[in-house]
């Protein structure tokens, strides 16, 4: 049903073996797909580490989406390589820790643009990128990660929820945008996981524990639970959705008390 067996894909964000881009990367390549991979900075050894366990060896290139001469370079290293592309997963976010921290009235000019430039524009810079590869295969599938933070207040998320709401309606804007060249556009609002980002959010065991509690599914998910949710994105089975926001959170978003 999922099968990527002959894609080639872009995967953004991967920083650690915890990273939810990480697991997407791996049942990816597990469904056949080709993939590249990017890190940034400081991560280019846990990347490359991590990428000698996949099925196929991917490329690997540097990435820092805040600088549109190495988003181009990626892009035409993909032309070069491979010709075309078939999906992105954009999993890239971050804001300042002190914007984390500090009530959200105190928020900076410089950390609301920082936040709003990483976690919600490179999406669009991705996507610009990615739409004639795409189209030279006859269409494609783009997917981000989101999180409930964009649509309720949620302790020490601050400015990241504003950037994440950002983000999905980006995903819209480009469905509609990309929607005639057959390119889809998607989110993934995935529950709260023990990621790297999610380290410096403040009372972060306090929100598993209450997720734990009142989810439906009494549980919180897993990285492996989100990667197979993008699997039905990217893979011909979603081939009829775009423009949607995907809820993996074990139901948590419906509870109201």
């Amino acid at each position: 049903m999922a099968s990527l067996e002959g894609k080639v894909g872009l995967i953004v964000g991967v920083a650690n073996k915890r990273s939810i881009a990480w697991a997407i990367a791996q049942a990816a390549s597990a469904e056949g797909a080709q993939v590249v991979l990017t890190y940034q900075g400081r991560f280019e050894e846990h990347v490359k580490e991590l990428a000698e366990g996949l099925a196929t060896p991917p490329l690997i290139l540097p990435l820092d989406v805040q600088d549109d001469a190495q988003i181009d370079a990626v892009f035409a290293q993909i032309g070069e390589r491979h010709g075309g592309l078939d999906f992105v997963v954009h999993g890239a976010a971050f804001a300042p820790r002190e914007e984390l921290t500090a009530p959200f009235v105190m928020t900076s000019r410089e950390g609301f643009r920082t936040s709003l430039d990483i976690s919600a524009y490179s999406l669009i810079a991705l996507a610009r990128g990615a739409k004639p590869l795409m189209a030279a295969r006859g269409g494609g599938s783009l997917m981000t990660l989101t999180y409930l933070g964009s649509q309720r207040v949620f302790p020490n998320y601050n400015v990241m929820g504003v950037a994440k709401a950002a983000l999905e309606a980006s995903v819209r804007y480009l469905a509609a945008d990309l929607g005639p060249d057959n390119i889809r556009v998607n989110a993934i609002s995935a529950g709260p996981i023990k990621t790297l980002a999610a380290a410096g959010i403040g009372g972060f065991s306090n929100i598993l524990g209450i997720v734990r509690e009142r989810a439906p599914l009494r549980r919180t998910v897993e990285t492996s639970e989100v990667a197979d949710a993008a699997l039905f994105l990217l893979g011909p089975a979603g081939r009829g959705v775009t423009g949607e926001v995907l809820m993996v959170d074990a139901g948590y978003h419906v509870v109201g008390m």
